[in-house]
């Protein structure tokens, strides 16, 4: 087989796409006999070109896993030999790092199983070699070994966290102190006593030493690593960082200031800020670094985003996020560094900056709502002042704000309404369609916990929503009918003169099938249903059928919005007609407890590792780490269904609740499902089990 499998290698190798599948067949072929696991240990060794030694490796490591508990102890013994001699002896660095890989799945193996007592040994003579390829490769390897046998270093761990930070302060080599520094990532995330993950504090000073030393050599990557490591540090209960949180701090301004970085080297240094706001925003306070962190955090609310790049790693979002997490934790501290931030760049000629001064306030306004509104005029100064202002992103800036402000000022709030009103009816004819559906929102968002105040507006609110309504693209349709939904909740029957209008409109919308129309047509079941409300039973009932039967029809859709909107709707109709909803229990009722009955889409998103289906046979030309069980990649759960569940579950307690006695047919399954809800893992399911319990 030997000398076969070394032309089949060569062969593989060419760049003739006919002759490297007829090598792959045969190499498949061949790789079923355990045999192949000493021949490509030989050709490791014996090869005389670089990546035909590398090719062995790879191939090796991906069939070692089948074949490992088939070979004789003198085999075993034979591979093991060649692997270290490879480690030790072999020129090219791909190759070594190919070995290491394969040396970390027999170790899974060999290491428990006592086949392999001067592993570790040899690892640690090798660390400590003279030459710099040795501890390199030493190093890379206690890395993957803590992925397979991280129990066997329990014995060893201080000498290991000697070893790794001696490495780490390594004066000659920068591969060296790289491959310690992915060591120490590697260690701390298999650490799990307290104890031992302590003495990693001292580490941090070397931590980021060879951080900077790879940022400014454009090794970028490899300083996420330090990144990676701050993070673990910061979420272990342990009391790790100690005054380092300064310097962690200090280094992660840095990175996420530099515009000539990556995007996602610098979100990775946001992203620890907001661990530490997260966290440790008590030492945040305790080393007063929460104005050197809005210093830089509030300016990048400033950045540009007009580029293609993710916006998850935009900055002005991340930095928005941090600040908004830091005003949750540390109100007192952010508020007047933000506001001072505010005040000054509303001024700015850069509208930008003045963006970003409206930005801010929006932002810490749920935190620092108590503080905020002792300064309600001032705030609600520069923000009315951006509602005018000559561009666009800053008035839809300035809208969101406000928005924001209707949310968590309340009820302070609302003692402005006659100023902040008549912006915001200005603000929806504004030329930009961003700007009015930001517009859109602030305006749902204030009037819905107004109440007679807002029927001096009433009427030109109505007119221009109305108006814009018929005028508008599906987006701010949607926006526009949620404005209205609020308009007539505050309005109550003093809404009625539009009532008629708006629901002639809506037939339109719930009767829309295609795809991108249906969150529209959710938003439309929605607006009826609040519609009905303000009108009540006597005007609704006559003109009820055929909005009914559309909404019963929207169930045949597939959109759980649609669903969830649908169940909502069904309610407010509920609870208008009393017990005369009865001729609608035999369609609603199932409807609802289909929903209640739904799959919530928790599940867990396996990785199966198949060396026979990933890249022709096992990633032959990647030396990327072999998976040899399968891990979990991912726990999904669907929200949308959550929101449909929680207002099924609260149209049943309604329907009970206003039909009584008709609704008796339906009583022993609903409570099944009631009982069942009330121990539901989501919060809003278990709320609306509970309250309807307590109307069956």
């Amino acid at each position: 087989m030997s000398q076969s499998l070394e032309l089949l290698l060569i062969q593989f190798l060419m760049p003739d796409n006919d002759a490297r599948r007829q090598a792959e067949e045969q190499i498949k072929r061949l790789a079923k006999d355990p045999q192949v696991v000493p021949a490509l240990a030989q050709h490791l060794r014996t090869a005389k070109t670089p990546n035909v030694r590398q090719l062995a490796a790879v191939l090796l490591r991906k069939k070692i896993t089948g074949h490992w508990a088939k070979l004789s102890p003198q085999l075993k013994l034979l591979v093991k030999q060649s692997l270290i001699e490879s480690i030790t002896m072999e020129h090219s660095s791909p190759v070594r790092r190919a070995s290491a890989n394969v040396v970390s799945i027999i170790a899974k193996y060999a290491v428990p199983a006592g086949e392999w007592p001067d592993l570790l040994p040899f690892l640690f003579q090798c660390s400590q070699s003279a030459q710099e390829d040795h501890r390199e490769v030493a190093l890379i390897l206690f890395s993957s070994l803590t992925e397979t046998i991280g129990n066997a270093f329990q014995p060893h761990f201080a000498d290991l966290q000697a070893l790794l930070l001696k490495c780490l302060q390594d004066d000659t080599s920068n591969r060296v102190r790289i491959a310690a520094l992915k060591a120490v990532g590697s260690f701390l995330e298999f650490t799990n006593d307290g104890d031992e993950v302590v003495k990693f504090r001292q580490f941090i000073p070397s931590i980021l030493n060879v951080a900077r030393q790879c940022l400014s050599s454009g090794d970028e990557d490899v300083a996420i690593i330090a990144f990676e490591i701050f993070d673990e540090l910061i979420e272990s209960p342990a009391p790790l960082l100690g005054d380092s949180v300064k310097s962690i701090v200090q280094f992660s301004l840095e990175v996420c200031s530099s515009q000539n970085l990556e995007s996602n080297t610098r979100h990775q240094a946001i992203q620890i800020i907001s661990w530490l706001a997260k966290y440790k925003y008590s030492s945040l306070k305790k080393y007063k670094l929460v104005i050197p962190i809005l210093q830089v955090m509030c300016p990048m609310l400033a950045e540009s985003t007009d580029s293609v790049e993710d916006d998850d790693l935009a900055p002005d979002r991340a930095a928005a996020e941090v600040i908004d997490t830091m005003s949750l934790n540390l109100s007192k501290q952010v508020f007047p560094p933000v506001f001072e931030f505010a005040s000054l760049s509303s001024q700015s000629a850069n509208p930008k900056f003045r963006e970003a001064s409206v930005t801010a306030l929006g932002v810490v306004s749920e935190g620092c709502l108590e503080l905020m509104k002792d300064k309600l005029e001032p705030i609600l100064h520069i923000v009315l002042r951006a509602l005018r202002d000559p561009e666009q992103m800053v008035r839809g800036a300035a809208s969101f704000a406000l928005g924001q402000f209707a949310e968590h000022l309340q009820p302070e709030i609302m003692s402005h309404y006659e100023s902040v009103l008549p912006c915001i009816l200005n603000a929806i004819e504004d030329a930009s369609d961003e700007v009015k559906e930001k517009s859109y929102y602030a305006l749902a968002a204030f009037c819905e916990d107004m109440g007679e105040e807002i029927l001096p507006f009433l009427d030109p609110l109505m007119q221009k929503l109305l108006a814009a309504l018929q005028n508008s693209p599906r987006n701010l349709q949607e926006t526009c009918m949620s404005a209205i939904g609020s308009v007539a909740s505050a309005a109550e029957q003093a809404f009625i003169p539009y009532s008629e209008r708006v629901l002639e409109l809506m037939k339109s919308f719930m009767v829309l099938t295609n795809d991108e129309d249906l969150r529209s047509r959710a938003r439309a079941t929605e607006l009826v249903g609040i519609v009905a409300m303000s009108a009540g039973r006597v005007r609704m009932e006559p003109i009820l059928p055929p909005f009914m039967e559309a909404a019963i029809s929207g169930f045949g859709l597939e959109f759980s919005e649609l669903r969830e909107y649908t169940h909502g709707f069904f309610s407010n109709v509920a609870e208008i007609m009393d017990d005369s909803f009865a001729q609608y229990l035999p369609h609603v009722v199932p409807l609802a407890f289909a929903s209640c009955n739904l799959d919530d889409g928790s599940a867990v998103d396996i990785i199966e590792s198949d060396d026979e289906n990933i890249n022709g046979f096992g990633g032959v030309s990647s030396d990327d780490e072999a998976h040899d069980e399968p891990r979990v990649r991912n726990i999904s759960v669907r929200t949308g269904v959550l929101d449909e569940k929680a207002a099924a579950t609260q149209a049943l307690g309604l329907y009970a609740l206003h039909t009584k006695s008709s609704y008796s047919p339906y009583l022993e399954e609903t409570l099944r499902i009631l009982v069942r809800h009330s121990g539901y893992f989501h919060e809003d399911v278990r709320l609306q089990a509970i309250i309807a319990l307590k109307c069956e």
